[in-house]
């Protein structure tokens, strides 16, 4: 298939080394394909604020040759401490809607030459459900992921930047999946989520909070496993994220000490989206799941990032006055579903086509401040807001 590639049995150990030569060394860990040669290591105990060289060995035996890679990363600062932050985000990423047939998609070179402190990904990282093949059965939905980590532009910008990655329909299953859903063609439910638990190797609740210093703290919400189907009456009890996750949102948040509090969703909180959608808290399909979400979020001065929708946007709730960024699909192929002249009420921004989205946190006057800016998909910035500290 295109853009395959052939996993083998074998050996894999990460060495991390910092400034001073220092090294935290994992145990040779096999490969193998019943866990689609995928291979993680959790790392303890590592300096905050701290660059440390990561080093990738592999042998097909365990007296084989060794192979190496390399790449690099930082750490967080320390709760406590005052540190400027520079964050990139993208989203929609079919595989053949790339915009260089050699490397890949562009943004991954652009956000390169910025040197994100991180990126977060918001959803369908592969498409599932799209031609090229159709993953209807799980070593086609596993090919995916192998074809597109492929792309030299993806392979580098991960060599040295830290990832979170959210989920959504198509990166799990199909179009407007939840956990009931029926298979797509052979691959199930099931299946699809521990193929991403493969590539997103996490180890408790996929739903989880960042910090970055003590002036800005981060959300991560998890939109598909604890979801109400679509079609189910919006009788008070209808769900995207599930009872257990709302409670902990709302008590890390009340916890929470930050000045600036930003939650990353899947899929919109604000909008406007399409009369005909019905996966969302913009859409009147979760209207009240959505009435709370955005009351609690206005309560909370809380700012929304969110992926899902083929267009670049920012957007302001009337009655909240919560704000939306949505970052836009990875390419300008891949733009389409919203009438680029059809700009309403609650847009401040509104472009139909590709690029990525960042939120950098600078000090002013040792005051915080926040700029979001979106680029095309050559890197150029075509929209920016800031958001001071309020009193």
């Amino acid at each position: 298939m295109d853009g395959g590639v052939k996993g083998i049995n074998g050996y894999v150990r990460f060495i991390l080394k910092d400034i001073h030569g220092n090294k935290k060394i994992s145990p040779w860990k096999p490969a193998i394909s019943k866990h689609d040669y995928c291979v993680f290591h959790v790392f303890e105990g590592l300096k905050n604020q701290h660059t440390y060289q990561l080093i990738i060995e592999g042998k097909k035996d365990t007296e084989g040759m060794i192979n190496t890679d390399t790449g690099y990363f930082k750490t967080s600062p320390k709760p406590n401490e005052r540190a400027p932050l520079l964050l990139t985000t993208s989203s929609c990423q079919y595989f053949w809607s790339f915009d260089d047939s050699i490397n890949g998609f562009k943004i991954y070179n652009e956000m390169s030459k910025l040197h994100p402190d991180l990126f977060v990904q918001t959803g369908d990282f592969v498409y599932y459900d799209k031609p090229g093949p159709m993953a209807d059965q799980a070593e086609k939905a596993r090919h995916k992921w192998h074809a597109m980590n492929a792309w030299p532009y993806i392979r580098r910008f991960f060599r040295h930047t830290p990832i979170y990655l959210l989920k959504d329909d198509h990166d799990l299953l199909a179009d407007d999946v939840h956990s009931t859903s029926k298979p797509f063609g052979k691959l199930t439910y099931s299946e699809g989520l521990e193929i991403w638990k493969e590539n997103v190797p996490l180890l408790d609740k996929p739903y989880r909070t960042i910090t970055w210093g003590k002036d800005i703290q981060f959300w991560l919400m998890e939109g598909r496993e604890f979801r109400s189907d679509n079609n189910s009456a919006d009788d008070g009890t209808k769900t995207i994220w599930g009872e257990e996750q709302k409670n902990w949102l709302i008590q890390s948040v009340q916890n929470s000490k930050a000045t600036f509090k930003i939650i990353i969703s899947p899929t919109p909180i604000i909008g406007p989206d399409r009369a005909s959608k019905a996966d969302n808290h913009a859409n009147n399909a979760f209207q009240k799941e959505g009435d709370w979400v955005r009351t609690f979020l206005h309560k909370e001065n809380m700012i929304v990032i969110n992926g899902d929708r083929h267009w670049q946007y920012v957007s302001q709730d009337i009655p909240s006055g919560v704000m939306e960024f949505g970052s836009g699909p990875v390419s300008d192929f891949h733009a389409q579903g919203w009438p680029p002249e059809e700009i309403r009420p609650e847009h401040k921004f509104l472009r139909v086509a590709g690029g990525f989205l960042s939120l950098s946190m600078e000090y002013k006057a040792k005051e915080p401040y926040l700029t979001f800016i979106h680029y095309d998909v050559n890197g150029k910035a075509v929209h920016s807001e800031i958001i001071k500290k309020t009193k």
